[in-house]
């Protein structure tokens, strides 16, 4: 498995196309060979392009906004092809956060309806959808089942992959390892993000934290994605609280380079 980083941990620093580049340069430095691109201002595909050959990265996935699939989804598969990237993330569903106005079941049913045609356009175009889950997907349906579990059966895998969050699995109260290997074969992309306990003086909470330096397993969450057949691990850190991203993702770096993963 090859480490790459997820850019979303530095959406503060690719708000131009300058401070994109500037960060892109830094990454590089740290010893990134592959990253994630979400999160940053817009772009041109001829540009991204550019740049990524510029300081040696190669971009494995994107999140990128549904109104453009909704909009031309053979231009984002066009778009995707200049800049030599196969896999096209969803960040999550709007819907699924609009509590008050959809149920569960309504969230699965229009989520099928509406993206499977986007997903067939993807695959006659070379392209496959990754999904990324939060913990919102843990909510259960009428039938009982997770909505997570109920979009891996309606969907062919064939069509949708899933990039699974080590984070939001454990905070949804699901095994990060157990969710791995049921979904063993649609895994392309994971993000590796690291689940802290943080005790204040009335209570405990949780946040994220540099890979390695939390409460996740890792000596059974990377031998797990092995055998799942995950090809990139991508770092993400939301939120740094108040320390220096790039540090963090150079300490997630290192700390995955020990476990033997590879960089190039």
């Amino acid at each position: 498995m090859k480490i790459g980083a997820q850019l979303y941990t530095l959406h503060d620093f690719t708000k131009t196309l300058e401070d994109f580049e500037e960060t892109l340069k830094k990454v590089a430095e740290i010893g990134f060979k592959y990253v994630q691109v979400s999160g940053t201002c817009e772009f041109e595909a001829e540009w991204l392009k550019e740049k990524l050959e510029k300081y040696g990265l190669k971009c494995v996935l994107t999140h990128t906004a549904p109104q453009k699939l909704f909009e031309d989804a053979k231009k984002v598969c066009d778009d995707h092809t200049v800049f030599d990237c196969d896999y096209i993330g969803l960040g999550g569903m709007p819907r699924l956060w609009n509590f008050d106005e959809f149920t569960s079941d309504e969230v699965v049913d229009k989520f099928v309806e509406e993206y499977l045609p986007i997903m067939e356009t993807f695959k006659e175009n070379g392209k496959y959808m990754m999904y990324h889950n939060h913990h919102y997907e843990f909510a259960r349906m009428k039938n009982g089942n997770f909505m997570w579990d109920e979009l891996a059966k309606r969907i062919p895998a064939d069509l949708m992959g899933f990039t699974l969050d080590t984070y939001w699995i454990q905070f949804g109260g699901k095994n990060p390892v157990k969710e791995i290997k049921k979904l063993a074969g649609r895994l392309p992309c994971v993000h590796f993000k690291d689940y802290e306990i943080v005790r204040g003086p009335k209570d405990e909470a949780v946040r994220y934290a540099p890979v390695g330096s939390g409460n996740l397993d890792w000596d059974e969450i990377i031998p797990a994605c092995e055998e799942a057949g995950v090809k990139y691990v991508l770092i993400e850190q939301d939120n740094c609280f108040g320390k220096d991203p790039f540090e963090c993702l150079k300490s997630s770096f290192e700390f995955l380079k020990s476990k033997g993963l590879e960089v190039e």
